[in-house]
Order: structure tokens, then C-alpha cells, then sequence
């Protein structure tokens, strides 16, 4: 593992350096996750020149060279200046992610002449992945696959949406799964995944999702809300693959009895969509391209009003995925970012049909050296579940 540590400091350093930064602190769970291989109470130092040093709170019993137990930030500075190290002049902190009073007080423990956000560079950093992280890609996405395989077989007559949630919860558990969704961004949160039911899949959120759903309490306001899974009611299961610390992206739509012929077309457009996508992605390619060829072939027959939500829809077709959910790129029609391979993306183009639900598919794709590979693989069809 250490050679691969070793290989992400050096793209952070490289980063700072293009930045004019003598240091990176990092305190946050996911930053400190990708640098460290672990989650620990405490702060990663990393010099623009040199090894970095851990220094931890929690837990107890951590050993290494470079790994110095502290009970506050302001040991860090005393520490640095007593080896012979000079405090930054200008330094990296997560300031897109840490409280105002946290970056405040490291402030005041290093003096810095400039400081600068370390969140921007840590996701740039992050979204292209090394050979090591697409393997645990792979591994997720096949474990991923394999719970899908088994979702119908859950389904029992009469369940609300929540019934089937929960057995499918169950299933991902038993499978390996962790249950925590990681998210960029304090206002967005989820519980493992979501399950639509007919009209709900119209329901707004307030989180930057593709579907929403009104959730089971006003408290999480996404997601199944107990809606009984009635015959012509599509059924969308959007639930992530947190196996392996590096989240896949997948999404298939089942039905109870038969759908509309409306929203069985929908759904054979948006495997169109990927299709499409699948023929034009590879390295250079603007992904602002991919959203617009998306919304063309949507308006095409007719769709648009029902593209990515119905009233309320999202901006966007796909996004990165890795330790986070909503990593770069974007595939958004103002999106300044371009396909570059090592990028692992979801694409999702997905349908609300009012009166019976929420059509689509998504999938993870890696970016290649000349297009995409699809990590999640199983039928892409409607299965119906039968009443």
C-alpha cells in the first residue's frame, strides 16, 4: 500500500507546487481516507518537499516513524518549528469542508501569510484513479452486480416501497456493503441508496439528486415513503455499491405487472442515451458533449419534459464516482471538464412518466485509454415482479 500512498502525496505535491503552497493540512475523514488508507482522529502534515506526518488523536496504538500523538492542533506548530521545520507561508486547509471557527484557530496555529482551499485540490487529485483504486472498482461493481441479480426474488405481493427497501438494505449488508453513502457537500445526505415507487419518483427534493422521492420523514426527504406497490407502477432501485471504500453507481427499474407503453418506450431511450454515450466517451471529449447529446436525443421523441425528473429536474445526465458519490466530472450542459482516462463516472439518464414512475438505467464506466468500459453489468430491461 505504501507505494500507492506514496504516489498520491506526490500528486498532492504536485498540486500545491503549481499552487505556490509550502504545505497541505488535511483533517477531514475523506481526504484523510485517500492519504492514509484510514480514517483517524487528527491532521496529515504534508510538506511541499518531503514526507508527511500524521499526527493523531484517536485511536490509540497507531505506530510508524512519521506518526506523533497530539491532543490539540496547536502542538502541530511547536512540533514542526522543534525538528527544524519552518511553519508554511502559504497553506493548504480543507476550507470548503471544515467549520469557520476550525479554520480560524489553524489559522492562528500557523501564522500563514496566505492561506488557500485544499478541498479543490484533494478532488482534482482524486478523480483521476490509480490502477489499484479501479481494482477495487471492479471488485464493487461485482458484488454490486451480483445483489441486483437477486432483487427480484425479494419482492413479495402487497409490499410498500419501504418493505422492499429494506430486504434489499439486508441484501447489500449481508453482501459487504457498509451502509455509508459519502457525499461532497453538507446539505446532501442519503441512506444507502434509494427505492421509487410509482408517483413518488415526482416528488422534489432538496438535494441535488437525479430522482427525488419524499422520503419517510420530513427529517430525510428522499427516498421510498411507504407507497404500496400497486400493478402499472414502475419501481426504480438506486442503491450504491459501498463494498470497498470506492462507491459504483447503479441503477435498474423493475415493475409490478405491466408499465405503460409511454413509459416502456421511455426507458428503451434511455439505453439509447447510454448507447450513444458508450459510441462518443473517450479521453478528450468535453462533458458538456455528452450532456447535450443526451437532451438532443430526449427532445428528439419528445421526452424533454421528462428528462432527469418531472417539474422539478436535475441539470446534469452523470457524475464521478469514487470515495464520494459526486466526485468531477460532471456531465452537465456548462461543465468546463473534459474526459481524461482514469476518470470513473456514473451515467444515468433516467425518466419520471406521471401515473406510473420512474424509467432509466445507470451504470459506472471507467474512462480508458481510447473510450469507456461499463463496471456494472446485469440486464438492463424493466423486469417485472409479477402481482
Amino acid at each position: 500500500m505504501l507505494p500507492e500512498l506514496s504516489r498520491r502525496w506526490q500528486a498532492i505535491q504536485a498540486e500545491m507546487k503549481k499552487a505556490g503552497a509550502d504545505a497541505c493540512l488535511i483533517t477531514g475523514n475523506v481526504n484523510l481516507f485517500y492519504v492514509a488508507n484510514r480514517v483517524f482522529s487528527g491532521y496529515f502534515y504534508l510538506p511541499s518537499e518531503g514526507e508527511p506526518t500524521f499526527f493523531v488523536k484517536r485511536p490509540v496504538g497507531l505506530n510508524g516513524n512519521n506518526v506523533v500523538y497530539i491532543r490539540k492542533p496547536e502542538q502541530i506548530a511547536e512540533i514542526l518549528v522543534a525538528g527544524g521545520n519552518p511553519l508554511p507561508k502559504t497553506l493548504l486547509l480543507e476550507t470548503d469542508e471544515l467549520t469557520y471557527n476550525d479554520v480560524m484557530r489553524l489559522q492562528s496555529v500557523f501564522s500563514p501569510e496566505k492561506t488557500l482551499n485544499a478541498t479543490s485540490v484533494l478532488r482534482l487529485v482524486r478523480t483521476v484513479k490509480s490502477d489499484f483504486e479501479i481494482s477495487l472498482f471492479r471488485e464493487s461493481a461485482a458484488i454490486h452486480s451480483g445483489c441486483y441479480k437477486q432483487i427480484a426474488g425479494l419482492y413479495k405481493p402487497g409490499m410498500s416501497d419501504l418493505d422492499f427497501s429494506i430486504e434489499i438494505e439486508q441484501l447489500f449488508r449481508k453482501n459487504g456493503s457498509l451502509g455509508h453513502f459519502r457525499i461532497f457537500g453538507q446539505s446532501m445526505e442519503i441512506f444507502m441508496g434509494s427505492v421509487l415507487a410509482g408517483d413518488n419518483a415526482m416528488a422534489p427534493s432538496p438535494y441535488d439528486f437525479a430522482m427525488g422521492g419524499s422520503g419517510a420523514h420530513n427529517s430525510l426527504p428522499i427516498g421510498c415513503n411507504g407507497s404500496v406497490m400497486t400493478p402499472g407502477m414502475s419501481v426504480m432501485v438506486d442503491m450504491g455499491g459501498t463494498f470497498t471504500g470506492y462507491i459504483t453507481d447503479m441503477t435498474r427499474v423493475y415493475s409490478v405487472g405491466k408499465l405503460s407503453q409511454q413509459a416502456c418506450d421511455a426507458h428503451q431511450v434511455a439505453l439509447e442515451i447510454q448507447s450513444d454515450i458508450e459510441a462518443m466517451a473517450k479521453p478528450g471529449v468535453a462533458a458538456c458533449e455528452l450532456y447535450n447529446l443526451a437532451f438532443a436525443k430526449a427532445a428528439k421523441y419528445n421526452l424533454s419534459d421528462y428528462f432527469m425528473g418531472y417539474g422539478q429536474q436535475a441539470g446534469f445526465v452523470g457524475h464521478g464516482v469514487g470515495i464520494e458519490i459526486n466526485e468531477s466530472p460532471v456531465l452537465a450542459p456548462r461543465s468546463r471538464e473534459v474526459l481524461l482516462q482514469g476518470h470513473i463516472f456514473a451515467l444515468e439518464p433516467k425518466f419520471v412518466i406521471p401515473g406510473t414512475g420512474a424509467v432509466g438505467i445507470e451504470n459506472t464506466f471507467l474512462v480508458t485509454e481510447s473510450g469507456i468500459e461499463k463496471l456494472t453489468q446485469f440486464d438492463e430491461n424493466i423486469q417485472e415482479l409479477g402481482f
